[in-house]
């Protein structure tokens, strides 16, 4: 059985609690992204060195022997940057379990902003050395640049769309909460798989093709609606 006095408290929460309600303003969810084009002014390349045999120290003194040559190439040219990126020595099993042979490849890689020298330096490369994959790709400060005009851009888009909502209905607004990030979608990798010797005959330059990339940068958040 309700008291008295809770009979009388009751309504007034009930008529408190509407009353926030409606006053509780307005919020809507807005979200924008906004792409801009960056040039892939850095080119990186990876070559290899690979051998097959009946042992590991076999093997290891054929492949030293050709990335040893192939540095001794790339010190020629300056503005290229050269650096190992691995050596992997495994074994190839015959049936039963039982070793059949070794296999042993090691990469150096090949970065530079001079599409040009590192074109006529995989071309002297590939006597002797296989090409594992080249890519173009914006250089850290040309990504940085265009992810700055992105962000400006979705920043602007955002407030457009809030303004174009709190304008239909008639209400001005404030930004309640926001959020900024960025992705980029960098060309992909191209698998070469040139194998060393295939250009023995001619030092042929590699043609390439920088083009460019696509840089995004995303805005979310919440306006509210003022009265």
């Amino acid at each position: 059985m309700k008291t008295p006095q809770l009979r009388h408290i009751l309504p007034l929460m009930a008529t408190l609690m509407t009353a926030s309600a409606l006053a509780a303003p307005t919020t809507i969810d807005l979200s924008t992204e906004v792409s801009r084009p960056a040039a892939n002014d850095l080119a990186r390349a990876t070559v290899f060195a690979e051998a097959a045999g009946n042992t590991p120290a076999e093997l290891a003194k054929r492949v030293n022997s050709l990335i040893a040559e192939g540095l001794k190439t790339t010190r020629g040219y300056a503005s290229v940057k050269t650096q190992s990126s691995g050596t992997h020595t495994y074994p190839m099993y015959a049936k039963g379990g039982r070793i059949e042979s070794w296999r042993m490849r090691s990469d150096l890689t090949l970065e530079t902003g001079d599409t040009a020298v590192l074109s006529e330096l995989l071309g002297k490369l590939q006597t002797s050395l296989g090409v594992g994959n080249m890519v173009m790709l914006p250089a850290p400060e040309t990504r940085n640049r265009a992810e700055n005009a992105a962000m400006l851009d979705a920043i602007a888009a955002f407030k457009a769309r809030a303004k174009l909502l709190a304008d239909a209905l008639g209400k001005p607004y404030r930004i309640k909460q926001l959020s900024v990030s960025n992705s980029g979608h960098p060309a992909q990798g191209i698998p070469m798989l040139r194998s060393a010797g295939m250009f023995a005959a001619e030092a042929a330059p590699m043609p390439m093709e920088a083009g460019e990339s696509q840089v995004s940068a995303s805005v979310s958040g919440q306006i509210e609606l003022v009265d």
